[in-house]
């Protein structure tokens, strides 16, 4: 089987064409509202946050040094990104896993042939949403005790650190995302991260691009949904027959 990123990239892409589709599209109304709404509160909370300290910014300085605004401006964009691309959209995830789950289920019914009409249960949802949320934790914690080194490596070395920072946030993204589909099939968290190392490639390929879309307006609002329905696409081709032997 192919190994390399462009493979991984396709699934991300196919993703993206997959919660296009009828039969999935009311699967992901939910992930998609919740995405909206998580990172458009952050959003303005930051811009409005910002704002408040720069006025009281220049309240404290003479007025020869407000052109400072100019600098501070970009400064305050790259770190929105990064606060807003790492904690926010772990809590969108968080909120929406139970649904994620489900759109992940419907997807790779979808995949597989199956019908996507059989009855969700709800009963063994709500039964299993502690552990649901639980995984969703430990997959936050992980992603808190790695991100501190790697930030500050991009930081302080020019060119590679922010290179090995993005290839970071793509093997988070695709650890992330292939919880939902792998969970589905009663994988630990700790499993999940063994089967995507055995493929390191091709989960990083589908995490460039899941990360990629990511920093693009409009279009990051659907990059969860669709990145579920990827993963979901990547568990079925590259990770599901693959069982560590």
């Amino acid at each position: 089987m192919s190994s390399n990123p462009i493979r991984g990239a396709a699934f991300m892409l196919e993703g993206l064409r997959l919660i296009l589709r009828p039969g999935l599209r009311r699967f992901v109304v939910i992930p998609l509202l919740v995405n909206i709404g998580v990172f458009s509160a952050a959003i303005w909370y930051g811009i409005h946050r910002f704002e408040d300290a720069l006025g009281w910014m220049e309240q404290q300085l003479p007025s020869w040094l407000h052109w400072l605004d100019w600098l501070l401006w970009p400064v305050f964009v790259l770190a929105l990104l990064i606060i807003v691309f790492y904690s926010f959209t772990l809590v969108a995830n968080l909120i929406a896993s139970p649904f994620n789950g489900i759109l992940a289920e419907k997807a790779e019914a979808m995949l597989t042939g199956r019908s996507l009409n059989e009855p969700i249960d709800y009963a063994k949802l709500l039964k299993e949403l502690p552990v649901i949320l639980w995984d969703e934790v430990k997959k936050i914690l992980y992603a808190l005790i790695w991100t501190i080194p790697f930030l500050i490596l991009a930081l302080v070395v020019p060119v590679i650190g922010p290179l090995i920072w993005f290839l970071f946030t793509a093997w988070m993204l695709a650890v992330q995302y292939s919880d939902f589909p792998m969970g589905n099939h009663g994988l630990l968290f700790r499993e999940q991260r063994a089967r995507l190392r055995q493929r390191r490639v091709i989960a990083l390929g589908f995490g460039s691009v899941a990360a990629a879309l990511t920093m693009i307006p409009v279009l990051n609002f659907i990059v969860m949904p669709a990145a579920v329905a990827g993963a979901t696409v990547m568990w079925v081709r590259a990770f599901k027959g693959n069982n560590g032997s």
